[in-house]
């Protein structure tokens, strides 16, 4: 049986783990943040482990849908570095709230045996971009993707919803930063 889960249980779920994190999100913790009971949402065929697949899933989905026109686009491997990038920013202020309550969400993702590998697009154009010349990682490919990701993420997680920090000026700022370390020869 497949449970919808509407987007009013999934903002609540959201919040209780902002306030108690992955191993005190509860039935009761939802319900009581939707002004309904426990046993409601449970009739409905919500358990936990729904509420936060549901949260997974969607992210899940949402980066698949995004990066597949990046993925699906031609130029040199700092264009396409680049393009995932903003695209993943995209992402990120799609799920703000999301990724504002827990580092982990990523990580939780993959735990879960989930179809999506994050870092995947980010280790093709870094490789791209080392055979084409327009990239110069110093490293392994999958720890500078991996570095790469992650500093995109919480840097731009963090000055969105802890500065509130513009877009533009967030993404202007965080792609020079990280490019720099990695165009340059």
């Amino acid at each position: 049986m497949t449970v919808t889960v509407e987007e009013t249980l999934r903002e609540a779920t959201v919040a209780v783990l902002a306030e108690h994190g992955w191993a005190g999100v509860t039935l009761e913790r939802v319900a009581e943040k939707v002004g309904r009971s426990r046993v409601t949402l449970w009739r409905q065929g919500l358990t936990v482990e729904v509420l936060l697949d549901a949260l997974l899933d969607a992210l899940a989905e949402d980066f698949r849908s995004t990066m597949w026109p990046v993925l699906t686009s031609s130029g040199t491997g700092r264009d396409g570095l680049v393009r995932s990038l903003e695209a993943l920013f995209d992402l990120v202020d799609r799920h703000l709230p999301l990724l504002m309550s827990s580092d982990l969400v990523f990580h939780r993702e993959q735990e879960r045996n989930g179809s999506v590998v994050f870092i995947e697009p980010f280790e093709r154009f870094l490789r791209e971009g080392a055979e084409d010349g327009s990239l110069h990682p110093r490293g392994r490919i999958d720890d500078v993707a991996e570095i790469v990701m992650v500093a995109a993420v919480q840097t731009y997680v963090h000055m969105r919803g802890r500065h509130h920090w513009s877009r533009r000026r967030v993404r202007t700022l965080t792609l020079d930063i990280l490019l720099r370390g990695i165009v340059d020869p």
